[in-house]
């Protein structure tokens, strides 16, 4: 009897083992998690966020910083931690892939349209990256402009006085800017700089067009008049030069999302794929004359040209769209193409539309031999679901990462744009930090 009861203890103390070790990646810490702690063979428990420490093979214990990490829901302290990355090199591609110092780089993220035009202090700035960087994020997309013809209060980038457009160099204009990628960098961000709107918020395409052809003309004379490409070019040229060896900016993007049609004025009626694939071509080959160390994109929701489909985001060709994702791929001066996914604005279920509309793109990912983004996405339900779905889509295609819309902070007025928002503790800001290490663990990512 003496014998059976020695074996059940070994049996059992081996099982409680088992369960309380955490596999290589999986979770063992963080406000309010109850699970084990230990964390297998070859690997250590790593602080991420407050809300979120993971098992991470060959990371040493032996750092100083102590970190949060509990099974009782009480804080214990640990030695483990993660230094902020260094922000040198230039952000390269190869073949579908990212590259830094030609090893693995993964870009994921957030969206933070924000932080460079509210005004905000440095402070608020370091908060604002700090809480992104903290679910391992490694990429920020942000805006690059805000045209202004009467100034209101905010950071803008360029006023208009009639036809005679200034670039702001100033305290709340360029300066600002300034703050903005020296705050990402000192949380070991890089910034996705979009340069205009094709929306009439914060200005954009048809602030270029009213002031310099007439109010009312149409949208799409942006892609196509001589003298508002101009003008466009010589704010691209003030702004980007400025930054020409600045590693905090990993790519200029030519507009965000850039359709035929726009918020306050109508389409001519005759633009078309071709129209904005021949200013893409353009736009993107004037940045590369000027900056040859960062990456070139559109910025565009990746319209798919597929005549026949019934569903409006497959209509690339329609007089109110004119992308054609899988085309402008192939344009020789862009690195890289970007997509997003909105189900809710383009009247489609969260899925299995979302995960078609992912895959579809990695399709034309391979076909080009590039690396692609899904650089904004949002749903109002279920997101926990429907992203974690949408993440494991992006790992199994080898979409090169993801730029959730977006990012929220408590900063010192407040809470920042709550549109969507994604604030620390929240059920979606862990997901994001799972899948972040997913990401960099599929890609080999040193970082």
């Amino acid at each position: 009897m003496v014998g059976l009861l020695e074996l059940l203890l070994a049996v059992a103390t081996v099982t409680v083992s088992a369960q309380t070790t955490v596999p290589v990646y999986g979770q063992c810490g963080g406000e309010s998690y109850t699970g084990p702690t230990t964390c297998a063979a070859g690997s250590a428990c790593v602080y991420q966020n407050d809300f979120y420490s993971q098992c991470i093979p060959g990371a040493s214990t032996a750092s100083t910083s102590s970190i949060s990490a509990s099974s009782t829901g009480t804080s214990t302290t640990s030695t483990v931690s993660t230094p902020t990355p260094t922000v040198t090199g230039f952000v390269k591609t190869s073949g579908i892939h990212f590259t830094l110092d030609n090893k693995p780089f993964t870009v994921v993220g957030a969206n933070a349209y924000w932080v460079g035009l509210m005004n905000y202090g440095v402070a608020d700035m370091n908060t604002a990256f700090h809480d992104i960087a903290a679910t391992g994020a490694s990429v920020v997309r942000t805006w690059g402009f805000n045209e202004v013809t009467t100034p209101d209060g905010v950071a803008y980038y360029q006023s208009w006085s009639g036809s005679t457009p200034t670039v702001n160099l100033g305290a709340n204009g360029l300066e600002n800017f300034d703050n903005v990628v020296a705050a990402a960098k000192a949380n070991g961000l890089r910034l996705i700089v979009t340069l205009t709107n094709n929306w009439s918020d914060y200005g954009g395409m048809d602030v270029y067009v009213n002031q310099l052809l007439g109010q009312g003309q149409p949208h799409d004379f942006f892609f196509t008049n001589a003298t508002v490409i101009a003008a466009y070019k010589n704010y691209v040229k003030t702004f980007v030069t400025r930054y020409l060896n600045e590693p905090g900016i990993l790519a200029w993007e030519l507009a965000n999302e850039p359709r035929c049609l726009g918020s306050t004025s109508a389409s001519s009626g005759t633009c078309s794929i071709s129209i904005i694939s021949t200013w893409v071509e353009e736009m993107s080959a004037y940045i590369k004359s000027i900056d040859s160390n960062h990456l070139v994109a559109i910025g565009d929701e990746g319209f798919i040209n597929d005549p026949g489909n019934p569903i409006f985001v497959y209509q690339g060709y329609s007089p109110s769209l004119g992308i054609d994702f899988a085309a402008n791929l192939n344009i020789s001066t862009l690195d890289f193409g970007t997509f997003h996914l909105y189900p809710d604005s383009w009247g489609e279920p969260a899925n299995p539309f979302g995960t078609q509309w992912i895959e579809d793109h990695a399709t034309a990912m391979l076909a080009s031999n590039k690396p692609i983004v899904m650089e904004e996405f949002g749903i109002t339900d279920d997101q926990v679901d429907v992203y974690g779905s949408w993440y494991s889509a992006i790992e199994s295609t080898d979409v090169a990462g993801d730029l959730i819309w977006q990012a929220g902070s408590v900063l010192s007025n407040g809470e920042s744009d709550p549109n969507g928002a994604v604030f620390p503790g929240s059920d979606v800001y862990v997901l994001d930090t799972q899948h972040a290490a997913a990401l960099r663990a599929r890609d080999g990512d040193p970082q």
